[in-house]
């Protein structure tokens, strides 16, 4: 098996073959993907890194791989620093790095499939600047040394039925025409996993823990599609759902169908978000009018209907009773020295399964032990695996799938005894939360003007977390979906609107010693305040679990705050016990009792 270093001197070499002075690898699939299929899996092959955002760029005689502050940790753990210089963004960009590293004459390759046209423009000013040249590969050179490289995923498209969707797919592709007409466009271009699976209603298994099939499409302003994807994969049930008025096509004619868009004179949308410069370039290249405009489907994907909203409610009821079950037992386990991270992971996954209802987890479970629960996005492996040690913390982030929602929950638990300094910390996480969860907000209010208030207790301490406070989640789609998202950096632009899902998650991260995140999934919803003058919205917390009392400082709590908690304690309560085994009963009277 080759080491990383061999990897990285195999790509050098194929590189300087093909007189490349360098070559940058994105984490992305050629939909813009943040999950991606085994088969595009190059940075983690090429480096070690397995977060979910990265990038490197590899140069004839250094390298660099950029991470945000969601992964400092884990990019130190994962990746070998003699091979790779490890670069923190937003503070350090590929194209700032690049720009001081570069000289005149040197040719730096890309994949156009795996980059937005505006990253390429961007980035190839800069370069340009110093006299040298970004150059569009023919072929991807880390696929021509990666020799075993997986093929992509040949499983096929499942029916996802309108008694889960709440809306027809033929009714969705109306108004896309609809909108297509507003922008006066023939056609559009939908690149982006998630939205294809929204959009013709279907389901697929080609990415791990994300149900989306492997295809683009392009939508026409009659209403009519074209869907590429490899024909064995649409079953004649799936067809028969698609019907006459979808073409399967396979994926090898999608460029040709771009081309052939131009020389037919059409006026063709697409999102420069989510689609890749190739696609830019075959339009291009057909001399189509293009419009640049934000994927129909995102906004409206978002936006749950009453269907979709009914169903993950009934998802997070059922998944509430699964982890109240776990929590239970691991509070009888944990205090006996027998538990690790992977045991942990493995009997939560068992008893979402037992309901026989669970199709996948909905990401990798985060189940970091003391110092690895610091570490934002851990992923446990067996060289990483911690044992459950008394008098520490314990912070457990997972999800389920299921055919009606998709759910994702952070519960931070102590085992033994905690210390003053975690019960102040575990508090001010609380209160953001409780601050977060009981907004009331103006119609039109973006997640970008609410972050401050899940951060402002921390603050307060001179404490802060290098993460987003929440993302949007989809309906048996992806558990990270946008446009949606409560953050003050990438992102959380989005005015917030009635119907949108999106989580709540503070946390507290002191490197070596312990991480502090409490998740739960919240529903947008309109709110009435008594003499109010205008429309508000708030939040209702769709996640029912519970918080762990015994790391609650309660003299920092104000009243409404401990009213807060007591009214969600008792809805748990309420909620879960005549679902749960009558041994989990008493745990969890104890576990939701009020304060």
């Amino acid at each position: 098996m080759s080491t990383y270093r061999d990897r990285l001197a195999a790509l050098r070499r194929t590189l300087a073959e093909n007189r490349y002075d360098g070559f940058v690898v994105p984490l992305t699939d050629e939909h813009m993907s943040e999950y991606v299929g085994s088969y595009a899996q190059r940075l983690a092959w090429l480096t070690g890194f397995e977060g979910s955002a990265g990038s490197a760029v590899v140069l004839s005689r250094e390298a660099g791989i950029f991470v945000d502050g969601r992964y400092t940790l884990q990019v130190r753990d994962q990746v070998d620093g003699t091979l790779y210089q490890h670069l923190g963004v937003p503070k350090v960009q590929i194209a700032d790095w690049l720009e001081e590293k570069v000289g005149p004459g040197q040719r730096i390759g890309f994949d156009p499939w795996l980059h937005t046209r505006g990253w390429v423009e961007a980035t190839g000013k800069r370069l340009a600047a110093k006299g040298a040249e970004l150059v569009p590969v023919p072929e991807n050179p880390v696929d021509r040394v990666w020799t075993d490289r997986p093929a992509p995923s040949a499983e096929r498209f499942e029916v996802h039925g309108e008694e889960l969707a709440g809306r027809s797919s033929a009714e969705k592709r109306a108004e896309i025409a609809r909108w297509l007409g507003e922008k006066k466009a023939d056609c559009v271009v939908i690149a982006a996993l998630d939205s294809i699976a929204w959009l013709f209603n279907v389901r697929g298994r080609d990415v791990s823990r994300t149900p989306v099939a492997l295809a683009f499409a392009i939508v026409s302003a009659d209403g009519k599609a074209q869907l590429f994807t490899a024909p064995a994969k649409i079953t004649p049930e799936v067809a028969a759902h698609l019907g006459p008025d979808v073409a399967i096509l396979p994926p090898e004619a999608f460029v040709e169908a771009l081309t052939a868009l131009g020389k037919a004179g059409k006026t063709v949308a697409a999102d420069p978000a989510t689609c890749v410069a190739a696609i830019f370039q075959a339009l291009e290249a057909g001399g189509a009018r293009i419009v640049e405009a934000r994927d129909p489907c995102i906004l409206a994907k978002a936006i749950k209907n009453p269907v979709e909203i009914a169903g993950t409610k009934a998802a997070h009821v059922r998944d509430g009773a699964a982890l109240s079950r776990f929590l239970g037992w691991f509070d009888g386990e944990a205090p006996k020295d027998t538990l690790d991270e992977i045991t942990v992971a493995e009997k939560l996954e068992d008893f979402r399964r037992e309901s026989n209802l669970l199709k996948d987890l909905s990401f990798d479970t985060i189940s970091g032990a003391g110092p690895n629960g610091a570490i934002v996005h851990y992923r446990v492996s067996p060289e990483t695996n911690r044992k459950v040690e008394q008098d520490s913390i314990f912070l457990l982030d997972s999800g389920g799938q299921y055919l009606d929602g998709t759910t994702d929950v952070t519960r931070t638990m102590i085992v033994g005894t905690p210390s003053a300094e975690m019960k102040d910390r575990f508090t001010r996480v609380l209160k953001g939360h409780i601050a977060l969860a009981t907004a009331r907000f103006p119609a039109g209010t973006r997640g970008s003007q609410l972050d401050v208030l899940a951060r402002q207790f921390l603050w307060q301490a001179g404490l802060d977390y290098a993460h987003g406070t929440g993302h949007g989640v989809g309906s048996f789609l992806s558990v990270h979906e946008g446009p949606q998202r409560i953050a003050t950096f990438g992102g959380g632009d989005e005015p917030l609107a009635a119907g949108m899902i999106v989580s709540n998650e503070p946390g507290y991260y002191k490197t070596g010693e312990y991480g502090i995140r409490i998740e739960n999934l919240v529903l947008v919803v309109p709110v009435e305040v008594e003499g109010a003058e205008q429309s508000l919205l708030g939040f209702e917390t769709l996640t029912l679990a519970p918080i762990d009392l015994r790391l609650v400082d309660i003299g920092l709590l104000g009243d409404e705050e401990r009213a807060w908690l007591n009214a969600y304690h008792a809805r748990v309560r309420e909620t879960l016990t005549p679902i749960v085994p009558e041994d989990v009963r008493g745990w969890l009277a104890e576990a939701t009792r009020a304060i």
